[in-house]
Parts: structure tokens; C-alpha cells; sequence
């Protein structure tokens, strides 16, 4: 199984790749921890020049602090056009979900962000730092969220709504909310709130 020193070896690696412009990552499943997704951090801060970037660290125990490593590591590739970052089921919670948010939204090119943070128990507050964040990425044309079972709640949705709504230059919107007991009402300020994206998929 990988560990957080095999996570230290890949990012002092492929930070040495400074023209990098497109970089893949598939780690799911794996135990890489806070320490590992420091290291990982560390090693993206690197790569400057960045323009796409996929990584898959579902399952892999990371918790908020890896969660702040990531995201301080992604908000210095200013270059991103292109964010993909599955993060499922790593106890990221709700300071896991602001750390992340705070880096992505420094992303200022950003076009494409497609983020999964399912069965991560971020909270009502963790999706109001989501929502902060995401409102100041100005440039997004298409966004995909995964927040199934993070326990959200109506007030989670409507501060999740509040940001995508600022949000006016989408053309591509999915939003994946099952399990987060946001109710009728719920739903209702939802949809109102992000009327402005073209497209809305509520799964």
C-alpha cells in the first residue's frame, strides 16, 4: 500500500518538473494521511505552470490538516484552467472544506472545477465556506460538486446557493446532494438561488 514516505518520494519528484503543464494522479484508495498530502502539497506548489490537474486521493485518511496541505499547494498554480480533485470519504470536515475552498478560489484562471468531497461530514459550515470560496471564481464555465452525505442540512444548501449564484458566467452545473437532508424548503431556496447557472442537475 502507499504511504505518506511514497507520497514524500512522488512530490519531491514532480516538483522538480517545473514546465509541467498537465499532471494526473490516481492515489485512491491508499494511506498516505495528513503527512502524505502535505508532501503532495508541497511538491503541486511547484509546478507553476500547471494548466490541468486531476487527483484522486479518495479514501486515503487525509483529515483536515492534509485537506489545508492541498489547498495551500493548488492556490499557487495561478495558471489552472482545469481542476479535477476527488477527496471523497477522507474526514475532511468542515475546516477541510474552507482550507480547500481558500486555495481553489486563488486559482484565478480557473474555467473547469470539478470537486468530490462525499461522505465527508463538512456541514452546514463547511458549505458555507464552499459557498464563499466558490463565488469568487469568477471565470467557471463548468462545475461539477459531489457533497452526498456531508450532512449539509437546508441552511448548507442555501449558503452553498448564495455562492454559485455569483457564479454568472457558468454554463455547466451539477450538483450532487443526496443524502444531506436539506428538505423541501431546502431545495426550493436552492433552485432560486442559482437561477443565474444555465443548467442545474440537483442528483
Amino acid at each position: 500500500m502507499f504511504g505518506h514516505k511514497d507520497a514524500q518520494y512522488l512530490g519531491e519528484g514532480f516538483s522538480k518538473c517545473v514546465t509541467l503543464t498537465s499532471l494526473n494522479l490516481n492515489l485512491r484508495g491508499n494511506s498516505i494521511g495528513e503527512n502524505g498530502a502535505k508532501y503532495l502539497g508541497e511538491g503541486i506548489s511547484k509546478c507553476v505552470n500547471l494548466t490541468s490537474f486531476n487527483l484522486d486521493l479518495s479514501c486515503n485518511g487525509i483529515g483536515e490538516n492534509g485537506a489545508k496541505y492541498l489547498g495551500e499547494g493548488i492556490s499557487k498554480c495561478v495558471t489552472l484552467t482545469s481542476l479535477n480533485l476527488n477527496l471523497s470519504d477522507n474526514r475532511v470536515k468542515e475546516n477541510g472544506a474552507k482550507y480547500l475552498g481558500e486555495g481553489i478560489s486563488k486559482c484565478v484562471t480557473l474555467t473547469s472545477l470539478d470537486l468530490n468531497l462525499w461522505g465527508n461530514s463538512i456541514g452546514e459550515n463547511g458549505a458555507k465556506y464552499l459557498g464563499e470560496e466558490i463565488s469568487k471564481c469568477v471565470t467557471l464555465t463548468s462545475f461539477n460538486l459531489d457533497l452526498r452525505y456531508s450532512n449539509i442540512g437546508e441552511n448548507g444548501a442555501k449558503y452553498l446557493g448564495e455562492g454559485i449564484s455569483k457564479c454568472v458566467t457558468l454554463t455547466s452545473f451539477n450538483l450532487y446532494l443526496r443524502g444531506n437532508s436539506i428538505g423541501d424548503n431546502g431545495n426550493r431556496r436552492l433552485n432560486s438561488l442559482v437561477m443565474k447557472a444555465k443548467r442545474l442537475i440537483l442528483l
